[in-house]
């Protein structure tokens, strides 16, 4: 394709450079070493954080440590955790567009998707807070006339939560209302990469009423903020997003004292066409699916398995379709795919493509970087690989870009096998009029999603997760609260009816 829909750099007032600190015990602290976070489309500094060091993640863990054990939060009535959650979304819907910009300029993606993300993540926070009022046991009343059991749920204590780069405020709110909802002390730790939005939500925290030292925030990197929160053995659970390689890392270090962990990982996600499927909706999905957030999602549609017979021309109506699409500044609204996050990530996701045509693929579109007049080359064109085998690379490592994979199918139970021989299972899409093709499809892949003649529609009330290596437990949904709860026995004899088990005559 020799032609793209390109917006230029936009005639638009940068924010001044914003300054983040850590948030501990209810308080700003820390700044002692900073680090700049370099806007990936705008080439300026957006923001400088500071970089916490053991002893400040140490600090965030005892006050959570002691701001759980006292019960401050979590011997509240579910009605009063709920009434601070819904406050805090109010304030979020409030602030949406200093969130944003923030947001688009540390990111690279478009403001009207930040926009999006900041204001949908305000209504996780008030499902969140409905579900704390819902949380209820068991009582077993046929145990015989002395005896009555109930299981209780209690929250698990305290979690640490390490967020990625590339949703980080929605991702946090799938995790830590929820958290907090079930009556949970937190350790927060965003990515260095997009600090911002974390750092901003705990000016919320304290204007919504949240108890101090209930949610702490320690900003800087893996080492060695994320590896002390994975491992302290004041911390209960770790819940983490991001790559299936750190995923083991943290499941190893936790190991060693047996924590909760969750996590939600990569996936190479499969969207099946069969022949009857609506050709034009299909189509419109898949390019949505492979370009939004410039494919750096976890959801990514980024394979698709075409019938062999509609094969040529879905591609070739993705082909035009891609044309459309608006690449360029994110900070105008009319784009639609904005920059990729760092040039080390772009220089991997070009790897993937070139190894892919040197194993026999076809690049049909793009393959390469873009340069957007006014902001550079940190962009990467919209790419189409055909010709792909599901032995190649491609077809099964996770590119995380605006790289879409084609590989086609004979039969039903073939594109099940092409959609299953993967090591990920986030989620899946099958295209189908037909009902019963929809269905056996859902039952027979191996995935926690699965979408039919839709893409990544979401809702707080649906839950969400992996299988396979791309992770383990839920979020969001009844049972994203259930995730950070607690089961307890208790077990009761109604008056002096033992008998005892000692005979003393």
């Amino acid at each position: 394709m020799t032609e793209m829909t390109v917006v230029p750099r936009a005639d638009a007032t940068l924010p001044e450079v914003r300054v983040n600190r850590h948030w501990i015990g209810g308080a700003h602290v820390g700044g002692a070493e900073m680090s700049d976070r370099v806007s990936p489309s705008h080439g300026v500094v957006v923001s400088r954080s500071a970089k916490g060091t053991e002893a400040d993640a140490r600090a965030a863990i005892a006050a959570a440590r002691a701001a759980f054990d006292d019960g401050r939060w979590s011997r509240l009535s579910a009605k009063a955790r709920a009434a601070v959650l819904l406050r805090v979304a109010d304030l979020i819907e409030g602030d949406v567009e200093r969130f944003a910009v923030v947001e688009t300029l540390e990111s690279g993606k478009p403001i009207s998707q930040s926009r999006g993300e900041i204001a949908g993540a305000a209504d996780l926070w008030r499902y969140a807070a409905a579900l704390a009022r819902t949380v209820e046991g068991d009582s077993f009343n046929g145990l015989g006339p002395e005896m009555l059991a109930t299981v209780l749920k209690e929250p698990i204590g305290v979690v640490s939560i390490i967020t990625p780069w590339n949703f980080p405020f929605w991702i946090l709110s799938q995790k830590l209302p929820f958290a907090l909802a079930a009556g949970c002390c937190c350790v927060v730790k965003p990515s260095e990469m997009t600090p911002s939005t974390t750092a901003m939500l705990a000016e919320l925290l304290d204007r919504a009423g949240l108890p101090a030292g209930v949610v702490n925030i320690v900003l800087g990197y893996g080492q060695p903020v994320g590896a002390v929160l994975a491992s302290d053995r004041d911390v209960d659970m770790v819940t983490f997003t991001g790559s299936t390689a750190v995923g083991k890392q943290i499941s190893r270090v936790a190991a060693d004292n047996l924590k909760k962990v969750a996590l939600e990982l990569g996936g190479k996600n499969p969207q099946v066409i069969f022949p009857d499927a609506d050709m034009e909706s299909a189509a419109d999905a898949v390019v949505f699916g492979v370009y939004f957030n410039v494919g750096q999602c976890c959801n990514s549609g980024s394979r698709i398995i075409v019938h062999e017979d509609i094969a040529e021309d879905f591609v070739a109506r993705v082909v035009a379709l891609s044309a459309h699409v608006t690449f360029g500044d994110p900070l105008d609204p009319a784009t639609q795919v904005g920059a990729i996050v760092t040039p080390e990530h772009g220089a991997k996701i070009d790897a993937h493509v070139q190894a892919a045509k040197a194993a026999g693929a076809r690049v049909v579109l793009g393959g390469g970087p873009l340069q957007v007049p006014g902001l550079g080359a940190q962009f990467y064109r919209p790419t189409v690989v055909t010709g792909v085998t599901p032995d190649m690379a491609i077809a099964r490592d996770e590119v995380f870009g605006p790289v879409l994979t084609v590989l086609t199918f004979r039969t039903a139970e073939e594109a099940v096998a092409l959609c299953n021989d993967a090591d990920y299972g986030l989620s899946a899409g099958v295209w189908s009029e037909n009902v019963h093709t929809c269905l056996a499809f859902a039952r027979n892949v191996q995935a926690g999603t699965v979408w039919t003649n839709t893409w990544m529609d979401g809702f707080p009330e649906v839950t969400f997760g992996g299988v396979k290596q791309s992770g383990q437990g839920r979020e969001v949904g009844r049972y994203g609260l259930e995730e950070f709860m607690e089961i307890k026995s208790v077990v009761m004899r109604i008056g002096r009816t033992r008998a005892n088990w000692v005979k003393t005559r």
